[in-house]
């Protein structure tokens, strides 16, 4: 009966052990897993397909600067999602690395310092693109307009983060 009592002891450290592992793993890649990898549409304007080929069903067009979510990458097609959560697939060559966000807030207001109370510099309308410029910080993230326009905007009013 010990030696029964003592088994039992031994399995359930074991399962503790096993399950603290599985724990540990998971927080260890989750900064990994979380981390959204963004492109943006390099050319004029780009076809989006239902599959990664050419001949596939041609869906929309995407304009210049359009920020996506890289979802599989294929090396010459990416399956992306756009800001409407629609999934497609893009010639890998029509996108770039710039980092780019699309307003999603009827009007935005762009400050000069990262703060609420910061000076009203311009405003910005919906569904316009704009440069990233340095990461997002508390809640804030410093972008440039296309008109060369440089000051910060909040990070709950764009896409692309």
């Amino acid at each position: 009966m010990h030696n029964r009592n003592n088994n039992k002891y031994k399995m359930k450290h074991l399962k503790l052990r096993i399950n603290f592992l599985w724990v540990l793993a998971l927080f260890t890649l989750w900064p990994n897993l979380a981390a959204a990898e963004f492109r943006s549409v390099a050319v004029q304007k780009a076809i989006v397909y239902d599959s990664p080929s050419a001949q596939g069903k041609k869906l929309y067009l995407l304009g210049q600067g359009y920020p996506v979510e890289v979802i599989v990458n294929l090396a010459d097609w990416i399956k992306v999602r756009d800001q409407q959560g629609s999934l497609s697939w893009i010639d890998a060559k029509q996108l770039v690395t710039k980092n780019t966000l699309l307003i999603v807030s009827p009007l935005v207001e762009i400050k000069q310092t990262p703060e609420a109370g910061g000076l009203v510099v311009a405003k910005v309308e919906k569904d316009v693109v704009v440069d990233l410029l340095e990461p997002a910080k508390n809640g804030w993230v410093k972008i440039k307009h296309r008109d060369g326009l440089v000051g910060f905007i909040q990070t709950s009013a764009v896409w692309g983060l």
